[in-house]
């Protein structure tokens, strides 16, 4: 059943959030603007668009993927691959930080994708182009990377309440299962 009506904008991810309100993201129709909104039901409750300066949150393309999650403290955290960053805002619509991948180690530029947390509230994102999954603090400091599962084009990312990570890869159409619970992270 329709629940909102997006007049001149088209949605790219969508989540529920803690409280289940909906989270979307979404891009004008000429691809200029991109904002999230939380929804109550049907009315709009939040929108974020702008920092504190003015100046876009999130970049803006026709045909840009973003994906979005909310994290155990409120934030809301998108992943925006044309901009190469995950970005984190706060409940109210506040710039947290803004994580572009560690300052070394990767070969190619960072690309995230898809997007989630755990259940510590440690943010996980899928890296197109390294092929790796990164894993960062609830304040945006890089922990480490997944890299022992042969991952081709990872994509879609989740994890379940035993901290199972699933990852939908692109090119391959496989859905692969990583039990890094049993692995020590920082």
């Amino acid at each position: 059943q329709p629940l909102v009506k997006l007049e001149g904008w088209k949605p790219y991810g969508l989540c529920r959030s803690t409280f289940d309100d909906l989270l979307v993201i979404m891009d004008n129709n000429d691809g200029k603007e991109t904002k999230v909104v939380r929804y109550s039901g049907f009315k709009e409750k939040q929108c974020i668009q702008w920092d504190d300066q003015g100046q876009p949150l999130y970049s803006s393309a026709l045909f840009n993927c973003k994906y979005l999650c909310e994290n155990r403290n409120l934030d809301i955290c998108v992943a925006d691959g044309f901009n190469g960053a995950i970005m984190v805002v706060n409940a109210i619509g506040e710039l947290r930080f803004r994580y572009t991948g560690p300052p070394c180690l990767i070969k190619e530029r960072f690309h995230p994708r898809g997007i989630t947390t755990d259940i510590q509230g440690r943010i996980l994102t899928t890296d197109s182009n390294s092929n790796l999954v990164h894993i960062v603090d609830l304040d945006g400091q890089f922990l480490c990377y997944i890299d022992n599962c042969d991952l081709q084009h990872p994509w879609g990312i989740c994890v379940d309440s035993k901290n199972n990570i699933f990852v939908g890869e692109f090119k391959t159409g496989k859905v692969k299962k990583i039990e890094w619970y049993k692995q020590k992270l920082p």
